[in-house]
């Protein structure tokens, strides 16, 4: 939210020479964020100026410039800038007469930008300063041509300060607004913190205008709520302006403080709008009256209804759109964004206007289903208050009325079904209670009536109505909060707690810290992505097989094209991968430690937690509970690129299988403990370059190459290593029952193995069995060639094993260890077929 000062100025009483600092410490105070400060950037001397002459004088390159004679001050005064009443400057617009006032920028003045401004020769004379545009000035994005004050409603005498005149020594405070204090968003929201903050005096802007109801205008709610039982409009108030001058300027302090604001200026009727839903928060939608058939009815969307929209794009509609509608149809998305039919123009006299209050859970939904944020959802989906729907109306009659050359209409209507807020009971010294510092019961009372609430004393006591303005306010404990933010948080000492003995990090806590600190170590990078995926991603990598998979959809999901919470971390780490590529980073490994979800069945997210203060019943908790899918915490990496970059004397070594593979001996090791790998599938990796990771002969995970295709449709490269294991399963055996054995001292006996087998059998499996075989005496053993080709039976190939033998106790005899890799040689047979090579 952009405050303008001097907005806000006009509802509290900002204390003399007050900066933006200031105000930003003083709103710091009540527990709003300070984010940023924002002014015109613009220094004089920039002043009114009369043009008197020019000449037109066509250039060899087509355009044509005007050389003209401008007076910047009255006669017999040197001008602002120390000159000359009269300066020449030339010009290359040509939109203005003789006899314009216009806004000339004198030499030694600064533009936005930044844009100094000189004496400089050009197009053959010298040009004394630049008469300029909305758009140099900071005010629009008008620059086709030079700003005429005429058209903003502005006579001001030659050689006025422009800067003043304009609005544009004016500046804005930025603060972020959270979501439970939707009434911020208001210039009367902030002007209320300001003199919670500070002690000034506030004047509500919303007293500042008379409500006059209209009669005549039919509007129907034909709603019964499908959104939680609750009807999606409460107040709905219409008034008719007649006879407003199409033409008619908005002025130039309203045109600043909008884009102070951050509001663009785009006509009268539309920036009366904005700048009435800016001052007291209410969203204000105009149509034009001509353009409207019948009355206006609020109702949902009919399936595949479609509407346009003011952005030009027709939207097909969701039965659970709240819409407002007229004799021809649907001709706005209610509290989003209106309807071109109705649009208001350059030849609109007639409007009348809407100021309504909404469901902010329907207008949420709607807005993030048609992802169509807008100043007035971002509003109605934190809650407005429904009590300043008839002010706010009154406001906008009363601003056409003044700026516009309107006459208010008796034709309106007025629709208000919004209930009040429940009285709230907060007992004596709770606030202290909670809190943890005295507060006086005085300080309770003044300073929940200072928030606009209603009080009530009572035997237990206090009885507090919130205000209609603070739909936040729920219970005892909001009532505390407030007192706290008010009465100031300094109040509140900063204890450093002291740490129970016996507690801090759990076993699998630090153990997950130690796997992630183990693959970082290792040179991979952690991420962190989002869970939610499509279902396509899910089908792909939740699951080996082909088939439908299992998974969580979101009620509410915040993308419609990814509503599933994922059953695999692959899907994020491409994501994450495909946007470092895009953005230059070639080489990357990547890995991420995450829950994911899997249920044991479809779960659609029927179940809704009850909306109120109160615990849930048992029987409520113990259904939500019994949905929570199962949620195991997995680790995963992704390699691409290159492992080791080129460099003298040394080749560039590709990322692939091998570093999924040493990423995941790294995580066991760092756990310590031991898996092994075999040849396995999955659709989603390479047939041939697939491991199945394993621990204690179960499966936990796979580690290999995307298939190429994968790969391309994620816009990745050809190869690309991954791995997911579980996590949770490796670090539950995790250093369980692990012997460390003594160096030997006895020196070792190395002989080699190869046994020809069908070309089918895992070699994991043939070395497992060799390694049973061999007994004690083998030391390590590990694989060091697959052959496959000439002198060996078609369907075959060659394993080739290097083993090392060694005896605690003395040194092996060649035959000791002969036998024990025969031993070996001999279960493989068994077990597999394979014979002894030659």
């Amino acid at each position: 939210m952009r405050i303008p000062l001097s907005w806000l100025a006009e509802y509290v009483d900002v204390a003399p020479g007050s900066t933006p600092e200031d105000v930003h410490a003083a709103l710091v105070k009540v527990g709003l964020e300070e984010e940023a400060i924002h002014r015109f950037e613009i220094s004089g001397p920039v002043v009114v100026g009369e043009v008197l002459d020019f000449v037109e004088e066509p250039q060899t390159n087509g355009k044509t410039i005007r050389w003209c004679q401008v007076r910047v001050a009255p006669d017999g005064e040197n001008a602002a800038d120390g000159g000359d009443a009269v300066h020449g400057i030339v010009c290359g617009a040509g939109n203005f007469f003789p006899g314009d006032k216009v806004v000339v920028t004198l030499p030694g003045s600064v533009l936005p930008g930044p844009f100094p401004i000189a004496a400089r020769k050009t197009y053959g004379h010298v040009s004394d300063g630049m008469i300029a545009s909305a758009r140099e000035l900071g005010l629009g994005d008008e620059h086709n041509g030079i700003l005429r004050l005429k058209e903003l409603g502005i006579d001001a005498p030659v050689g006025t300060d422009a800067i003043a005149l304009l609005g544009l020594d004016d500046a804005s405070v930025e603060v972020n607004v959270t979501p439970d204090r939707g009434y911020a968003l208001s210039i009367r929201g902030i002007a209320r913190e300001y003199a919670h903050s500070t002690g000034a005096a506030f004047r509500d802007p919303a007293a500042s205008v008379d409500p006059v109801d209209g009669e005549g205008f039919e509007v129907v709610i034909a709603d019964e709520g499908p959104i939680r039982g609750r009807v999606g409009a409460s107040v709905f108030v219409t008034r008719a302006v007649l006879g407003v001058d199409p033409a008619a300027p908005t002025p130039a302090w309203m045109i600043a403080r909008l884009v102070l604001a951050g509001i663009r200026s785009i006509s009268l009727i539309v920036d009366v709008t904005n700048y009435v839903m800016v001052e007291l928060g209410q969203p204000i939608h105009a149509y034009d009256l001509d353009k409207l058939t019948g009355g206006i009815t609020v109702r949902r969307a009919q399936q595949g209804e479609k509407l346009e929209t003011l952005d030009g794009q027709v939207r097909t509609l969701d039965v659970e759109d709240l819409l407002i509608t007229d004799g021809s149809g649907p001709i706005g998305l209610a509290g989003v964004m209106g309807g071109a039919t109705t649009e208001v123009g350059d030849t609109t006299t007639d409007v009348l206007i809407e100021a309504a209050n909404f469901d902010p859970v329907s207008i949420a939904r709607t807005a993030r289903r048609h992802k169509l944020p807008s100043e007035a959802s971002r509003r109605f989906e934190r809650s407005v208050d429904p009590d300043v729907a008839r002010a706010a109306a009154a406001r906008v009659v009363q601003l056409l009325e003044q700026l516009g050359g309107g006459r208010a209409d008796g034709l309106g209507s007025t629709l208000h079904t919004a209930t009040g807020a429940d009285p709230i009971q907060l007992p004596h010294g709770y606030v202290t209670k909670l809190v943890g510092v005295e507060f006086t019961d005085d300080e309770v009372r003044t300073t929940l009536a200072e928030i606009g609430g209603t009080i009530e004393q009572t035997d237990d006591g206090l009885l507090v109505t919130p205000p209609t303005w603070r739909p936040d306010l729920g219970d005892k404990a909001d009532l505390a909060e407030e007192v706290a933010r008010i009465v100031g948080y300094d109040r509140i000492p900063s204890v450093l707690p002291v740490a129970p003995p016996g507690r801090g990090l759990t076993r699998a806590q630090q153990l997950r810290r130690q796997a992630a600190t183990a693959l970082a170590a290792s040179g991979l990078t952690e991420v962190l992505a989002y869970p939610f995926v499509s279902s396509t991603q899910n089908d792909l990598f939740g699951s080996p097989v082909d088939g439908e998979v299992p998974a969580v959809r979101l009620t509410n999901a915040l993308d419609a094209s990814v509503p599933f919470l994922r059953t695999s971390l692959l899907p994020g780490l491409i994501d994450t991968a495909k946007r470092n590529l895009s953005r230059g980073l070639t080489d990357l490994a990547l890995f991420e430690i995450g829950l994911v979800f899997r249920p044991d069945g479809a779960v659609s997210g029927t179940s809704d937690l009850p909306v109120g203060a109160a615990l849930p019943e048992p029987g409520v908790l113990a259904e939500l509970e019994a949905g929570i899918p199962a949620q195991p915490q997995l680790a995963a990496a992704l390699f691409t690129g290159d492992s080791t970059a080129k460099q003298p004397g040394q080749a560039a070594i590709a990322s692939g299988i091998a570093d999924a593979l040493g990423a995941v001996r790294t995580l066991a090791a760092a756990l310590g403990t031991e898996v092994t790998v075999r040849q396995g599938s999955h659709k989603a990796l390479h047939p041939g370059r697939t491991a199945e990771v394993l621990l204690d002969g179960s499966p936990i995970g796979y580690a290999g190459e995307l298939l190429p295709q994968v790969a391309e449709d994620a816009d990745l490269p050809r190869v690309v290593g991954v791995l997911e294991v579980d996590l949770d399963r490796l670090i539950g055996v995790a250093g369980a029952d692990k012997q460390i054995s003594p160096i030997s001292t006895f020196p070792a006996a190395t002989q080699d193995l190869s046994l020809v087998v069908d070309a089918a059998v895992p070699a994991a499996d043939v070395l497992a069995a060799v390694v049973e075989g061999a007994g004690d005496l083998l030391e390590a053993a590990h694989i060091v060639d697959d052959y496959r080709g000439r002198g060996l039976p078609v369907g075959s190939k060659s394993l080739t094993f290097a083993l090392r033998f060694r005896a605690d106790d003395r040194t092996l005899t060649a035959a000791e260890a002969s036998d024990a890799k025969l031993a070996g040689a001999a279960l493989a047979g068994s077990r597999f077929g394979a014979t002894v090579r030659e």
